[in-house]
């Protein structure tokens, strides 16, 4: 090999490094704020540690939303936390380019909820046809937000002219909006799971979301139930799935339900906060005291990594919508969640099932 080769295959490797790299950028400015005391004790560097794995390919483009909101809810909102927060917002989230051609971008409406950071729209890879036109807008997001009422991130990121990604809805599933010219078909028509599959694979992160047996073989740890008990399955009740039994929800290979514990991660002990029991439906997802939050990660997760049946989605989605409208933040919410999708019974004061 040349010399010349050999230098402009590193040069393109180091930019490739540069780009995979990008999930790391807004996790300092969150850890800033655990040393400048917003939050509790390991709060902040909690959230922190849930951002790299939200701005993978493996992850919809929602749940850094989400966690921008988590950090309003749990740290405050003054200023520092709004301009972190902001960071992660507008933070690029990676794809493999060697996989698909374009960014996967959040088309939920709900999301983010917090007001102050709504309007502004997230960098992209500058190899992305019309990047220039989405990173000059991001840039100026950041300064004056977008009218976002009643809109995504992903249609606010349309209205300034960029239409070159692909839109992942609240469910998790790619969809076209309004005003793409073909934005989503553009990544070479592969989902948010095919992708997610070959971008974590370069953060040897190695998610299969197609494969059950894979999914078995992958460390899952022990204890973990795969689904709840098949329809009319009565000796299997004892569990506390009685109304799994009667919906016949397959859930694949995760457990959706919640707890809400206290002195979870260094908190206080009196400090309860909502987490998924299931380690799966976990991963990358920590501990919130908003259960709005967990239920989001639950019904993502499903989607993403769980093999859940359509109708085991759609009734997490109505569970996730009934609790959002109960209000409350108390063992009663969790109990509440886990009875809506079949697991009534079930132990919400334990950290794991």
């Amino acid at each position: 090999m040349s010399a010349n080769k050999f230098v402009a295959i590193a040069a393109l490797l180091a930019v490739a490094e540069a780009r995979f790299g990008q999930e790391q950028v807004p996790v300092a400015a969150v850890q800033a704020l655990g040393a400048a005391g917003f939050g509790d004790p390991g709060v902040a560097a909690t959230i922190a540690g849930s951002i790299p794995s939200a701005l993978l390919a493996a992850s919809s483009p929602c749940d850094k939303l989400s966690i921008a909101d988590q950090m309003i809810d749990e740290l405050g909102n003054d200023p520092q936390v709004i301009e972190a927060a902001l960071g992660l917002v507008s933070a690029e989230t990676n794809f493999n380019p060697f996989a698909v051609d374009v960014p996967f971008v959040c088309a939920d409406p709900a999301l983010p909820a917090t007001a102050e950071l709504r309007g502004v729209t997230p960098l992209v890879d500058p190899a992305v046809t019309g990047a220039d036109v989405a990173n000059a807008a991001s840039a100026q997001s950041l300064n004056t937000p977008f009218d976002a009422e009643g809109l995504s991130q992903a249609e606010v990121m349309i209205a300034q002219g960029f239409t070159s990604f692909t839109a992942v809805d609240a469910a998790g599933e790619n969809t076209v909006l309004d005003g793409q010219d073909g934005g989503a078909d553009a990544g070479a028509g592969n989902g948010a799971d095919d992708g997610a599959d070959d971008g974590a694979e370069e953060e040897e992160e190695e998610e299969d979301d197609d494969d059950d047996d894979e999914a078995d073989d992958e460390e899952v740890p022990a204890g973990c139930p795969v689904q709840a008990p098949a329809a009319g399955d009565d000796d299997e009740a004892d569990d506390g799935a009685d109304a799994g039994d009667a919906a016949g929800l397959d859930f694949g290979v995760c457990q959706p339900t919640m707890a809400f514990i206290g002195g979870v991660n260094g908190r206080p002990a009196d400090e309860f906060t909502f987490i998924p029991q299931d380690s799966l439906v976990a991963e990358g997802q920590q501990e919130a005291l908003n259960p709005n939050i967990i239920t989001n990660r639950i019904c993502d997760q499903l989607v993403n990594v769980c093999d859940a049946s359509e109708a085991a989605i759609a009734a997490c989605e109505d569970a996730q919508a009934e609790i959002e409208a109960l209000g409350t933040r108390d063992q009663s919410t969790a109990d509440t969640w886990n009875a809506l999708l079949g697991f009534a019974g079930t132990d919400s004061s334990a950290p794991s099932v």
